[in-house]
């Protein structure tokens, strides 16, 4: 009579099939800014105190232009430090947005010693500083791309939102490999473009606020604050604002073109929801 009692699994049968091996594109994911906390500290803070806290009053709120200048840069300057002490690293818009602050720290301080109310180079100097910033993110783009670890992965094409894995496959299978390359470099430069248009609209915005600065005003110091503060607001939107809608049209780029070169259809080439 046969044992009808099932027999012990061997240890090979438990052993698990082994993984398939991750993407180019994955990526461990860094610990994260908190959104609301980057916006309200790095931006919205900084605007408030800039614009309300710059005069030179009875009320207790107006402790002048100095003492506000230095608060507005003491918040981000504080908070970018202690992100980076407790998590021993900083993601590259942190980093950029950090050394920002800091130049404008040093750029209000040339500007206001000298022995003159306030340089004439006022709004040369920021709006120099504010392009440069979105430009030096946008070629962090281009260079990571060519040094074959890709920041767009990072920021857009990633298997939290793509299924790179299958993406890639169905592209060998296709030999369709050069094409695929193509694309992705065809929106790294895309991408690339919205930092662009922010860099020169921030060297706007700046000629924009600062160029009417009247040096002989007796509180050109408020002043200054005040129009600094508009632009970082302002500047805010100019850059997030380029970034949402080619981003958006990035989106639809990849997925039309990761489409015609795999065979796939849109729900194959983004991650089920």
């Amino acid at each position: 009579m046969a044992d009808d009692a099932p027999t012990d699994s061997s240890p090979e049968d438990a052993v698990s099939a082994p993984e398939a091996p991750k993407s180019a594109a994955s990526t461990s994911a860094p610990p994260q800014d908190n959104p609301i906390a980057n916006i309200v500290i790095n931006v919205l803070a900084p605007v408030l105190i800039l614009s309300y806290l710059s005069k030179e009053g009875d009320s207790p709120w107006h402790v002048g232009p100095k003492i506000a200048m230095a608060i507005a840069l003491a918040l981000p300057i504080g908070y970018g430090l202690w992100y980076f002490i407790k998590h021993r690293t900083m993601n590259v818009f942190s980093f950029v947005g950090f050394l920002s602050v800091l130049l404008t720290g040093a750029i209000t301080i040339y500007l206001w010693t000298g022995g003159q109310p306030v340089r004439e180079n006022a709004a040369l100097l920021f709006g120099v500083k504010e392009a440069v910033q979105p430009l030096i993110l946008g070629s962090l783009f281009l260079i990571t791309h060519k040094l074959g670890k890709p920041l767009f992965n990072v920021f857009l094409y990633n298997d939290a939102i793509f299924d790179v894995n299958r993406i890639e496959q169905a592209v060998e299978e296709k030999g369709n490999h050069a094409d695929y390359k193509g694309l992705l470099w065809k929106s790294t430069l895309l991408f690339f473009g919205s930092f662009v248009i922010s860099s020169v609209m921030n060297l706007l915005l700046a000629f924009y606020f600062l160029g009417d600065l009247d040096p002989l005003a007796e509180n050109w110091r408020e002043l200054y604050n005040k129009d600094v503060a508009r632009i970082t607001g302002w500047g805010f939107l100019v850059i997030g604002g380029p970034l949402l809608i080619v981003s958006g049209f990035l989106l639809w780029h990849l997925v039309s073109g990761l489409k015609r070169l795999t065979g796939l259809d849109t729900e194959m080439v983004l991650q089920a929801r």
